[in-house]
């Protein structure tokens, strides 16, 4: 799914990421660090990997709601100061790691915006009730067998 982006600088951009939820670029920090793997001569020369910093607990844009379930739903990622921290390192170039980063970010905020199904109890059908007393029955009726037979003393 498409990014919804108001400008191209990095620190004016905002993400929008539902109707209701609009992150400002200037709330999302970056790192860019050394990566293993693909690079090539570039590998031990240029920070290509991207580490990506989003204030989940101080955010304006986050109602109360999804921030909690966001917090859940980042586990490890989430540090005790609320700071989520999400690891790029797919792509050769900064740019598509910073990208693929932000991506992961809207779509972990997407996810956190899902409110649950709430479960509805149900009680058990007529069918299942009748299987259940069909098969008592069925158990009483072995057990009605095995008893001794009392023999009338003519």
């Amino acid at each position: 799914m498409a990014i919804k982006r108001t400008s191209h600088a990095v620190y004016d951009t905002r993400y929008h990421i539902t109707p209701t939820i609009a992150i400002a670029g200037s709330e999302i920090q970056y790192e860019f660090v050394r990566a293993s793997g693909p690079g090539g001569q570039n590998v031990n020369k240029v920070a290509t990997a991207v580490q990506l910093r989003f204030d989940v607990g101080n955010s304006p844009a986050l109602p109360n709601d999804v921030r909690e379930r966001l917090i859940h739903l980042a586990g490890r990622r989430i540090t005790e100061d609320g700071i989520l921290i999400i690891d790029a390192r797919r792509f050769r170039t900064q740019e598509r790691n910073r990208q693929d980063a932000i991506d992961r970010l809207v779509e972990l905020i997407r996810k956190a915006a899902e409110r649950p199904k709430l479960r509805r109890k149900t009680g058990p059908t007529l069918a299942s009730k009748r299987r259940r007393l069909k098969s008592k029955r069925r158990h009483g009726e072995t057990k009605r067998m095995r008893r001794s037979v009392l023999r009338s003393e003519e």
